[in-house]
């Protein structure tokens, strides 16, 4: 017998002693599986510990559109964004009177959004532009669902296509002439909603009921009648690729009885320089008043395929006013069409250039779109001589424009662009002199 094997045979017994003690200590199969649940319960602790955590963290996030802070459930949320307009006005060859050139600032807009339980929106949104502080848009809106909203507070009516375009994107520095036809904000209330896929828009709302081109004012109407504002727009092929995807079209249009005392005096028709060249009379001789029916309609349509965009409008404003013992339904009309080509293939769209594809500092130079609008403003001639001065008032405005607008970033926009409006009557030698006008703008919108 080897003396290898005699070792080993010496080692059996403390072998069976060291498994009998562990025999003894092992745990049993019962005790195991308590163990086991135990530990899972433990984990199931932890885990609703996190859960109720997570709930209770707020996240912050920021990108191109603003800066949110939204709960983990996104129950709730709060969004700051911002937009800053400093332009140049530069007149050229205005002779007598001369307009004032410039530097402006033409909107300081800090935008306040809030949503309560997913369902309960709050928007405020002032203007700090030192010649026309306001608070441009306050409401609230009820958001049950895609096809169905409530809003209340002050914000646009529902009618002139490009007034319902954001301000940072809009093409020129001031809107075409049709804008000066339609309200602007007002206080009221209004339904509204996307229906069949998003393809269909409609919003109908009840107004205090504001001038021409003006925000409605906020204090009670003295006649004690309101304005009912609504549109339809319809982008059959949105969801479907293909050359017809960007075309919608649609109609919007407001109905009012402004009988009695209605001052139309508010009425000024602005130049794209933002001069006026109608007013109706008011002075010792009297002043003409609203008093009666105030209809206005606007069909409206758009088209945008890749680089290239184009919008056309119209509006007819019938009202009915008086002086004195005269009284008549006038008729004022406008018109417009805007077309915009994006060089470097970016797409162009309602909403606007949203990034360029290569921004400056990374291998690029931004986006550039060149763009171009006509349009015209005509007064019911019935107007003259009842209503409004021949010598002071044109009857009739014709504007062309023409420029380049360089997105370099995405929150940054620098435009160039020229407009022209001639006039028919206006001044006491026959025709109002032409504006021209040399526009230049420096946009941070976020």
């Amino acid at each position: 017998m080897s003396s290898q094997l005699i070792k080993s045979l010496w080692l059996l017994p403390l072998l069976a002693v060291a498994g009998t003690a562990v025999a003894e200590d092992a745990p049993t199969v019962d005790q195991l599986d308590q163990r086991i649940r135990v530990l899972e319960r433990q984990l199931e602790l932890q885990q609703e510990d996190a859960d109720t955590n997570a709930r209770k963290t707020a996240t912050v996030s920021a990108s191109d559109k603003g800066f949110t802070i939204q709960s983990a459930d996104n129950a709730f949320q709060f969004r700051f964004r911002g937009l800053m307009q400093a332009d140049g006005r530069w007149f050229l060859d205005d002779k007598a009177p001369r307009t004032n050139d410039g530097f402006l600032l033409r909107r300081v807009e800090p935008t306040f959004e809030l949503t309560f339980s997913r369902i309960l929106f709050l928007r405020i949104q002032p203007n700090f532009a030192p010649d026309s502080a306001t608070v441009s848009d306050v409401y609230g809106e009820l958001r049950l669902d895609p096809a169905f909203y409530l809003r209340a507070g002050k914000f646009k009516e529902p009618i002139v296509l490009e007034n319902l375009q954001a301000s940072a994107g809009i093409k020129f520095n001031e809107r075409g002439l049709p804008n000066e036809i339609g309200p602007n904000r007002d206080y009221g209330v209004q339904v509204g909603g996307d229906l069949l896929g998003s393809t269909l828009s409609y919003a109908i709302g009840v107004f205090n009921g504001a001038p021409d081109g003006r925000d409605g004012k906020q204090q009670p109407d003295t006649d004690n009648r309101k304005e009912v504002a609504g549109r339809l727009f319809v982008e059959p092929f949105k969801n479907d690729p293909g050359l017809l995807q960007g075309l919608g079209f649609g109609v919007g249009g407001s109905c009012g009885d402004k009988n009695g005392s209605g001052d139309s005096s508010q009425v000024k028709y602005r130049t794209p320089g933002q001069n006026t060249f109608f007013s109706y009379l008011a002075g010792s001789g009297g002043t003409v008043a609203y008093d009666g029916a105030e209809t206005r309609i606007s069909p409206q349509a758009y088209f945008y395929r890749n680089r290239y965009g184009l919008f056309g409008e119209y509006i007819v404003s019938r009202q009915k006013v008086s002086l004195a013992s005269d009284s008549a339904t006038l008729s004022n009309k406008a018109w417009q069409v805007l077309g915009n080509v994006v060089l470097t293939g970016e797409d162009a769209s309602y909403a606007g250039i949203v990034k360029p594809k290569r921004a400056l500092g990374k291998d690029g130079y931004g986006a550039v779109e060149l763009i171009a609008r006509y349009g015209e403003l005509e007064i019911d001639k019935d107007a003259f001589p009842i209503y409004a001065s021949p010598t002071a008032s044109a009857n009739k405005a014709r504007n062309w424009a023409a420029g380049i607008n360089w997105y370099p970033l995405a929150n940054l926009k620098i435009g160039l662009d020229y407009s022209q409006t001639g006039f028919d009557g206006g001044a006491a030698s026959g025709d109002r002199e032409d504006e021209k006008l040399l526009f230049t703008r420096f946009q941070v919108a976020f």
